[in-house]
């Protein structure tokens, strides 16, 4: 009898494993989901709006050759400081995970810019991006951290 206990609790263990991977993968995949809904939002209604619908309480922005603006009144305050009429921000995840409690992940992608120059032509920059996100208090993913790199076109 005592093996049998034994075997029906490693099989339960096994099993309960066995969900549990399965769920993150598809913790996941809704992550990723979310990182594009985000950018979907921003190519609509502007990276300001975007930004401030998926940004989490204690948001933290990471910009190139300026102190980490934190917390989402400040990042508020930073976005509306800025002009996000003459450009379209939008972003694709490349790579996404997310933590065995499924509380906390990541997405990290490459980010396309595209404004008009002078003479009213398109132009696109890339670059990349990293967002670090965690689930609020109503299980909605919002980003505590995101920062991008520009350029990934070669040195010349």
């Amino acid at each position: 009898m005592k093996k049998l206990k034994l075997a029906l609790l490693i099989k339960l263990l096994f099993c309960s494993m066995i969900i549990s991977q399965v769920n993150l993968k598809q913790e996941t995949d809704a992550l990723k989901q979310v990182d594009i809904d985000f950018s979907n939002l921003s190519k609509e209604k502007g990276m300001r709006v975007a930004f401030l619908e998926y940004a989490a309480e204690n948001s933290v922005l990471l910009k190139p050759f300026m102190m980490p603006v934190v917390g989402y009144e400040n990042v508020k305050k930073f976005l509306e400081d800025g002009d996000d009429t003459g450009f379209t921000l939008t972003w694709s995840p490349l790579f996404g995970d997310v933590s065995a409690s499924g509380e906390l992940g990541y997405t990290y992608g490459i980010y396309e810019m595209l404004t008009k120059n002078e003479a009213g032509k398109d132009v696109v920059r890339k670059g990349t991006y990293v967002s670090i996100w965690k689930k609020n208090s109503e299980g909605k993913w919002k980003f505590t951290l995101d920062t991008g790199n520009p350029g990934i076109e070669p040195k010349q």
